[in-house]
């Protein structure tokens, strides 16, 4: 992706909570590194139920699987019998005694195939929680009854029971799945994901348009119907808006859309053969992004309908990607050729006491700020031939690169934070065309979610 790429393409043309007694849950493990371990076992469902276990099941393990701060127990150490609920559960018979004459000889642990807490806690399972449960449908709702139960205190084992409602079909099957596995990572300090969106662009449909998903790939639909070059997605803090670039009018223009009805919101472009890369402030009143306006290309802020637009960079050379400090809203990051190939700069949002971030060798854009405004993502070529780009992270404030997250495979692109600040979404051409993929911020748990056309510039939000 050459430097020109990131702007010329302008010019070249009822539930109630059962919460049981709650344990105390220990972070301190997750922290250094020690995740606890935790068995997940496919829930069943009783009669029409049963038809929506399959996508409940996925969900569940899907969801815990990609908070990153449990240590899944494969589901073939699993014993044979798998508890629905707590009475299921059976004390442990006393072990039998030693053979005559062989005070000392050792006899196997015995096994309740299941049905004891020991059964999950020990060998092969070596599990410290288990979550278990069922649903049934009941007066035509989906109902789930859900329990945690922390396996190193089986005197007071049980951290959740539960009950949460869905609709009857795979959709509710989802909710309630997505439902269940928030509260257990919030007994662990994670944060569901579910009910965030990603907005990418895709040509699936032959031209270019504004996607958006769920945060997992499920539910995937068309924002715009411009049968034109639409790119450049941003979502307002509330995720309530969507701004991007389309070339729908010919030159490229900007739009702010409501999301929940769709609708076009008459965002003002000032005159300019471009007007591209729009961002919205923190508090979600304005709007930066570049324009040629005056010279090609600087950064300008601007009202959420365009209006009182003013200038920010004032160097002739191409400032674009502009993005505002989600947790100061004073300074932005964007990238720029001012020095040469593109590189990395950050500014106060007045223009003044500018800074390049990246070091000038290589090209470095897409800058992404992390919610807690002191690390930022970005794809760099550092290391590898022109092109070759790839996903980094670096502190903010010392300008040290901390990670690189992913290495080689295709061209990684447009990272962007999800609200937890511990998931990125990039798009990545590792199998041929671009698609859409998240993982973790250390680069493991990669999931592709996207497979149709090529989908590209992803960015996460609520």
């Amino acid at each position: 992706m050459k430097f020109t790429r990131l702007i010329f393409p302008a010019f070249a043309a009822g539930a109630m909570l059962l919460l049981a007694q709650q344990s105390t849950i220990d972070i301190g493990t997750i922290t250094k590194g020690e995740r606890p371990a935790i068995a997940i076992p496919d829930l069943r469902g009783s009669g029409e139920a049963q038809s929506f276990m399959g996508a409940f099941n996925q969900t569940l393990w899907a969801d815990i699987n990609g908070a990153g701060i449990f240590k899944m127990i494969p589901k073939t150490s699993y014993p044979t019998f798998v508890p629905q609920q707590p009475s299921d559960f059976q004390q442990p018979t006393a072990p039998a005694p030693a053979p005559r004459g062989r005070p000392n000889q050792m006899t196997a642990a015995p096994s309740g195939g299941g049905r004891w807490m020991q059964d999950w806690a020990t060998p092969p399972v070596s599990s410290n929680y288990l979550a278990f449960g069922y649903t049934a449908v009941q007066n035509g709702v989906l109902v789930l009854r859900g329990w945690l139960y922390d396996l190193r205190n089986p005197a007071a084992a049980q951290v959740i029971g539960k009950t949460y409602l869905g609709s009857v079909d795979e959709a509710g099957s989802r909710k309630v799945a997505h439902e269940f596995a928030a509260d257990i990572m919030a007994l662990f300090g994670g944060q569901s994901l579910a009910g965030t969106h990603i907005y990418f662009n895709s040509d699936r449909t032959g031209h270019k348009e504004i996607w958006m998903m769920d945060y997992d790939g499920k539910n995937q639909r068309q924002v715009t119907h411009f049968n034109s070059t639409s790119i450049e997605p941003a979502i307002s803090p509330d995720g309530s808006k969507v701004a991007f670039t389309s070339y729908v009018r010919g030159n490229p223009g900007i739009f702010v859309f409501s999301v929940d009805p769709v609708r076009d919101l008459r965002f003002y472009n000032q005159s300019a053969s471009v007007n591209s890369s729009p961002w919205f402030t923190p508090d979600g009143k304005q709007i930066v992004y570049s324009s040629s306006a005056g010279r090609c290309c600087r950064i300008f802020l601007s009202d959420l309908n365009g209006s009182g637009f003013r200038p920010i960079s004032s160097l002739s050379s191409i400032d674009t990607e502009p993005k505002v400090n989600p947790k100061t809203g004073s300074d932005l990051v964007f990238s720029s050729g001012r020095s040469g190939p593109e590189q990395v700069y950050r500014m106060n949002m007045d223009g003044a006491d500018l800074e390049r971030l990246t070091d000038g060798t290589g090209e470095a854009a897409n800058p992404a700020w992390h919610p807690d405004g002191q690390l930022i993502a970005f794809a760099w070529t550092r290391g590898f031939s022109a092109g070759a780009w790839n996903i980094f992270i670096m502190d903010v404030a010392s300008h040290r690169v901390m990670t690189q997250l992913t290495h080689g495979e295709g061209k990684n692109e447009h990272p962007s934070w999800a609200p937890d600040g511990k998931h990125l979404v990039f798009a990545s051409t590792r199998g041929g065309r671009s698609q859409i993929y998240s993982m973790l911020a250390d680069g493991h748990e990669v999931q592709q979610l996207t497979t149709v056309g090529s989908n590209e510039r992803p960015v996460w939000g609520k």
